[in-house]
């Protein structure tokens, strides 16, 4: 049976211009070798097999010298010399150079028409082709690039807008404001290009307008950069910074700081927890902004990685609601109670003194909120205290939910940037509260199987930031290896995003059916008993040690002609405004929960979420290896370094 082509080899001159009077070579699906007897001028100095090309179906493929000569591989402005039995990932346009000799082939994807070259930068690779039949695939490998060309143009004209869709998927990414706190977005990525940071944002799109308060809750705070990407931040009245900072860094931030800027790190009542919860509460004139986000407060997670945020604005209450809660405030206030930052008192313009502590955040209406609160805090909690943190509160919360039937026994994924010490007891106590949740019928939807998305060292040595990237991704040799992991492992693929080599420093777990998704949620919490907690004592107690935020989104009802309110007039990101009614009534429909790549109808039901990944995941093969940071590799980066780095 004959192998499926994905991609050729077009030969180019010197000014990597195509050389259209020599032909093209077919590259298939599987291992491709490439050597003196596939350039137009006989040269001894190359090998029979000087390269073998690895393609794959998605359209990149993985080279390897196998040749005693070495090769260039040109990608955008990069240029990478590889000797024998060294290796590279290529993508759609890159450019090798066979020496001594000078011979230049640009690689082609399948998927490509040849006329827009992409760099390393794009971090973007081509989807597969068309599926070709056996003919069409036997003919393809002995016409010339002319012809390959235009074959490949007329077979792709029909279906190119929905190819562009699928490889750019983030392009389309448009939400109306009404329907905005139904989803996520992600920050902006310095290096990629424009389509990839459609509708992203970035900290001067979240901080803004009239703020009176502020709370900033966060790991890492970099107090001097923080500043001079947001200087509005120096001019708000009240500022608490709640953060999980060592004593050696505490010393400079207190010189950093603004008079008025209080700090504090919350209690850690066990051992070997932090305070890593990723937060801002923005308290406005008109209401308070909650942002629940992904990114510590420093530069490179606001600018070189995959990350992602949430934010909803609520307005304050009035005499009519004033006493009323519910789930989303009692959970926050349950949470910021936890905290125990010193009390303090501020004046805010026109509301008089309040004293700031956690009850303060019950002032505001929080009824339209579109979001569950995950959250952690440490200690060994027993009673109806077990179903308020970790992942026993999102047992909890799914088994109120009912899901469509298709999502019974449907996979789950687990993708975060620093993995614990796991043992399969825990994984199996983990899955079962994901998978937790009724169909229809109500009937339990079952274990789903489940996948950990986790960058490989090649994804990592190739990145932006090359292997300075794995020093977000913090897991040592000992976590990362244990066997019973290996079933687990998926890759990190991210074209549709154009964040393939922008590593995540995101966390979401979700559940999903095709492109479709059964509950999503962006969380701080890695994968760790730290963060989730462990079940304890004939499962009667649960031990957490840190403290962490996420949110968890469900299917809900929305009005079509509902309104959505904000805290700021004008600018921003979040701009709803009343939209009005003119009969006095609504019409209430379902969410419906999909990735970018979904090719349904485009209805109001269904809301998009940015999923940076691809669904479903790919499995490692066996030669990918999952990063660790504490591993040597000698094996230069895209900045021509080794690590660890002296």
């Amino acid at each position: 049976m004959p192998r499926s082509q994905i991609g050729y080899l077009v030969a180019v001159n010197n000014n990597l211009q195509v050389d259209a009077s020599l032909p093209s070579l077919p590259l298939f699906l599987g291992p491709n070798s490439i050597g003196r007897n596939h350039v137009s001028v006989p040269d001894k100095r190359l090998s029979r097999k000087h390269i073998a090309l690895t393609a794959s179906p998605d359209g990149s493929a993985h080279l390897l010298v196998e040749g005693t000569n070495p090769v260039v591989v040109r990608s955008g402005e990069l240029r990478k010399k590889l000797v024998s039995r060294e290796n590279a990932a290529i993508t759609n346009g890159d450019i090798i150079e066979l020496i001594p000799g000078h011979h230049l082939f640009k690689y082609v994807a399948s998927s490509s028409t040849g006329e827009k070259k992409r760099s390393y930068g794009e971090a973007n690779k081509n989807g597969g082709s068309p599926k070709l039949d056996a003919k069409k695939i036997r003919n393809q490998g002995s016409e010339n690039e002319a012809n390959s060309a235009n074959k490949l143009k007329a077979e792709e004209k029909d279906s190119s807008n929905k190819e562009q869709k699928c490889v750019e998927a983030i392009r389309g990414f448009r939400v109306s404001n009404d329907k905005l706190r139904h989803t996520f977005r992600l920050l902006k990525v310095q290096g990629l290009p424009a389509w990839a940071n459609t509708n992203s944002v970035s900290i001067g799109d979240v901080i803004e307008g009239d703020v009176l308060l502020a709370v900033l809750s966060n790991y890492m705070v970099d107090i001097d950069w923080l500043l001079s990407a947001c200087p509005k931040l120096a001019k708000i009245p009240n500022v608490l910074v709640i953060h999980g900072e060592g004593d050696n860094r505490l010393d400079l931030m207190k010189r950093s700081k603004c008079n008025n800027w209080i700090l504090h790190k919350p209690p850690l009542p066990i051992s070997f927890g932090t305070h890593h919860s990723k937060a801002m509460l923005l308290v406005y004139p008109k209401g308070v902004r909650v942002v629940v986000h992904t990114a510590n407060l420093i530069y490179v997670d606001w600018n070189n990685k995959s990350q992602g945020l949430w934010m909803q604005d609520f307005p304050w209450k009035d005499h009519s609601n004033s006493a009323k809660g519910c789930g989303f405030e009692n959970d926050l206030v349950d949470y910021l109670s936890a905290l125990k930052w010193p009390e303090f008192t501020a004046n805010l313009p026109a509301f008089g003194n309040f004293n700031i502590n956690s009850t303060f955040f019950k002032k505001f209406n929080y009824s339209e909120a579109k979001v569950r609160l995950i959250a952690s805090v440490p200690g060994y909690h027993t009673g109806s205290n077990m179903k308020k943190w970790g992942h026993m509160k999102m047992r909890t919360v799914l088994q109120e939910c009912f899901f469509d039937k298709e999502f019974q026994r449907s996979p789950l994924v687990y993708q975060f940037s620093s993995l614990g010490s796991l043992d399969e007891k825990w994984m199996a106590e983990f899955a079962s509260s994901m998978s937790s949740g009724y169909s229809e019928d109500k009937t339990p939807l079952g274990l789903g199987e489940s996948s950990i998305i986790w960058p490989t060292v090649e994804d990592v040595r190739c990145s932006l930031e090359g292997y300075a990237a794995g020093s977000a991704i913090p897991s040592p040799l000992k976590n990362v290896e244990k066997g019973f992991l290996k079933k687990y492992w998926a890759k990190w693929k991210a074209s549709h995003t154009g964040r393939c080599r922008a590593m995540p420093h995101i966390k979401t777990f979700t559940r999903y059916k095709g492109q479709k998704l059964a509950w999503f949620l962006l969380t701080s919490a890695n994968l760790s008993k730290a963060a989730w907690g462990a079940l304890q004592k004939n499962n009667s107690q649960l031990m957490i040690r840190s403290y962490e935020l996420g949110v968890l989104f469900l299917p809900s009802h929305i009005e079509e002609d509902g309104c959505e309110f904000s805290c700021t007039a004008n600018g921003g990101s979040s701009k709803g405004i009343v939209k009005s009614n003119s009969t006095g009534t609504s019409v209430a429909t379902r969410t419906k929960l999909v990735t970018l790549a979904w090719q349904g109808s485009k209805t109001s039901e269904a809301i998009p979420f940015p999923v940076p990944y691809e669904l479903p995941p790919v499995p490692y093969s066996s030669e990918d290896v999952p990063w660790s940071w504490d591993r040597r590799y000698t094996k230069k980066d895209v900045y021509g370094q080794a690590w660890p780095r002296l």
